[in-house]
């Protein structure tokens, strides 16, 4: 991010340097607050916000969504959500694609057994994860089915 750069070289801001670095008012950045469950800046002692570096990176990606490609608040929100799980899901399978082949099939897991012979241990392992992913979104969803009921 080209806007990261720019980012002076400290561990903590006050809200006006972060105002700023962004060009924004101090309001728009605590109603960003209230918004963005992702941004969190710390309070110090007295009381005052005070912002870390990766704050400030979300702060201008925000500013970038809203401002520069024109994302609603909600699709704003929903973008850097889907980011962050996209991210999360990468990272899951960085951990765990390098097995070896023999762990990655399973004689007793449904997908294994589905899939091809020519489809890789890796892919095998990826659709397992996918598969649990979603088994546990649909469990989420039944359960608050049955809560609001």
């Amino acid at each position: 991010m080209e806007s990261a750069s720019r980012i002076p070289e400290k561990l903590f801001f006050r809200i006006g340097e972060v105002c700023d670095l962004i060009k924004v008012q101090p309001h728009v950045l605590r109603y960003w607050e209230t918004e963005f469950p992702m941004l969190t800046p710390q309070k110090n002692r007295a009381g005052q916000r005070v912002y870390r570096r990766k704050d400030v990176e979300m702060v201008l990606r925000i500013r970038d969504l809203l401002y520069e490609e024109k994302f609603t608040i909600a699709g704003a929100k929903k973008k850097l959500l889907d980011d962050s799980r996209a991210s999360s899901v990468r990272a899951r399978l960085g951990e765990q694609l390098p097995l070896e082949a023999s762990e990655a099939s399973s004689v007793d897991d449904p997908v294994s057994q589905s899939a091809d012979q020519s489809t890789s241990p890796q892919t095998r392992r990826v659709l397992r994860i996918i598969k649990s992913d979603l088994e546990d979104l649909l469990t989420r969803l039944n359960t608050d089915a049955s809560i609001k009921r």
